[in-house]
């Protein structure tokens, strides 16, 4: 999941593959509370550790220059395969919370998809829902997003 996405990543990021997962690893061996209920549970939690860490990250390194400059994502199933240099992580944290609030399942698809780099058989294992549901959801969500980040760098600018 790390080396997926973070070929998606820009040349020179400073952030490696290795220290991505090491990252996601201490802060699982620190949850103690957790009871794993099978594997898909496992990709879920790891999803979410990877978006909170990238997004955490890329605050840290100022890659959102106080609103402007931000792109959309290409959330597609290219985004998936092929790499997308240059993706304002904040500006789609910022657009995943807020959907999040609206709609929580379509939020976890696009969160396990994106940031998890899961399938849609994946996905749906995860979220116990078809993978038809999936793809609707994710096509909903993308929509969504893409115009959410339309609007943040329309407004930005």
């Amino acid at each position: 999941m790390a080396r997926h996405y973070m070929a998606r990543e820009r040349d020179g990021h400073t952030l490696q593959t290795t220290a991505l997962i090491n990252e996601v690893y201490l802060r699982l061996v620190k949850v103690k509370e957790v009871q794993w209920q099978d594997r898909a549970h496992f990709f879920a939690v790891s999803a979410q550790l990877m978006r909170r860490i990238l997004t955490d990250f890329a605050r840290s390194h100022g890659y959102q220059k106080r609103g402007g400059g931000a792109r959309p994502v290409p959330l597609d199933e290219a985004c998936l395969a092929s790499p997308a240099p240059g993706v304002d992580l904040v500006a789609l944290e910022q657009a995943l919370t807020r959907l999040g609030e609206t709609d929580a399942r379509k939020s976890k698809v696009v969160e396990l998809r994106f940031f998890g780099g899961l399938t849609v058989d994946e996905t749906a294992e995860v979220l116990q829902i078809s993978g038809e549901t999936v793809m609707r959801d994710w096509s909903v969500a993308r929509a969504w997003l893409l115009r959410e980040l339309d609007r943040s760098v329309s407004d930005g600018a």
